[in-house]
């Protein structure tokens, strides 16, 4: 949908799950976007703090859908298919958007119309200060399947996608409790460029105990997401090659962790994994 060549509808996702301290300011960062037209969709996945009241106090100025807790994933991909935008920006309800961030990708998308996704840099606030992200977050730029095999180098909040990238690619995958975007991430740069603008207009806010970000074992998620690929047979065998060398290392290390643990059994299977001599993918 669009209402003029160049103005394409974005609509923006917020999922949230008993995020009222935050909240408020993260739509707030939404409706104080300089771009139009914007459609501002809010996930509540199932919330039993203030998070209605809150929603509520804005009035007709966002959509509200509401579900029972079923996680990150499902939130997202039920905004994603109730919205109407041509373009989709995704935004946790602990980050923060600059006013300028949806008229800085859609400038980007009028001038690369191959483009499908791209993600803006950010600034990264940890207990309230800002940070220096590690030079192994370090945000790339264009085909970017190999490096991003190691760790997660596309931020939600600071993504846009087209969405008929999302009809060809998938959606979140709703089974995984963590690293879904990382999966999903890896599902599109098999095969297509992830833009890179370099320009902060995203604030990245951590520290916070409700993270998913912040639990521990998530490489075992990862693990499971590059499975999927390889079982999928559609990597190119230059990614193939390299989905097996991260897969057996991520394998190893997380199975030796598991015994170091005492989680004998789980550990033995992944350790299982990362045999080449037993692994048949």
């Amino acid at each position: 949908m669009k209402k003029a060549d160049n103005t394409p509808l974005v609509t923006a996702i917020i999922p949230t799950f008993n995020r009222g301290w935050i909240l408020k300011e993260a739509v707030q960062s939404v409706l104080d976007q300089t771009y139009n037209p914007l459609e501002i969709i809010v996930v509540d996945d199932g919330s039993t703090d203030d998070t209605r009241e809150i929603l509520h106090s804005f009035g007709d100025r966002i959509t509200v859908l509401s579900q029972e807790n079923k996680g990150v994933s499902a939130a997202r991909n039920l905004g994603i298919r109730q919205s109407h935008g041509e373009l989709i920006a995704l935004l946790d309800s602990d980050d923060l958007w600059t006013p300028d961030k949806i008229a800085c990708q859609v400038d980007f998308f009028n001038n690369h119309p191959e483009a499908e996704i791209c993600q803006t840099e950010e600034i990264w606030i940890r207990n309230g200060k800002r940070v220096n992200p590690k030079n192994k977050h370090k945000k790339l730029s264009g085909m970017i399947f190999k490096p991003s095999l190691e760790l997660c180098l596309v931020s939600p909040s600071a993504v846009m996608i087209r969405r008929s990238l999302f009809e060809l690619k998938g959606y979140f995958d709703e089974e995984l409790p963590a690293c879904e975007d990382y999966d999903l991430w890896l599902r599109i740069a098999t095969t297509h460029a992830i833009d890179l603008i370099d320009r902060a207009c995203t604030v990245k806010r951590g520290g916070h105990e409700d993270q998913l970000s912040s639990h521990h074992s998530l490489d075992q998620y990862r693990i499971r997401s590059i499975e999927k690929l390889l079982e999928a047979d559609s990597l190119t065998g230059e990614q193939r090659e390299a989905a097996l060398e991260i897969f057996r290392s991520k394998a190893r290390i997380y199975g030796q962790g598991c015994i170091k643990r005492g989680r004998i059994e789980e550990g033995n299977r992944y350790l299982a994994k990362s045999d080449p001599s037993t692994l048949h993918l």
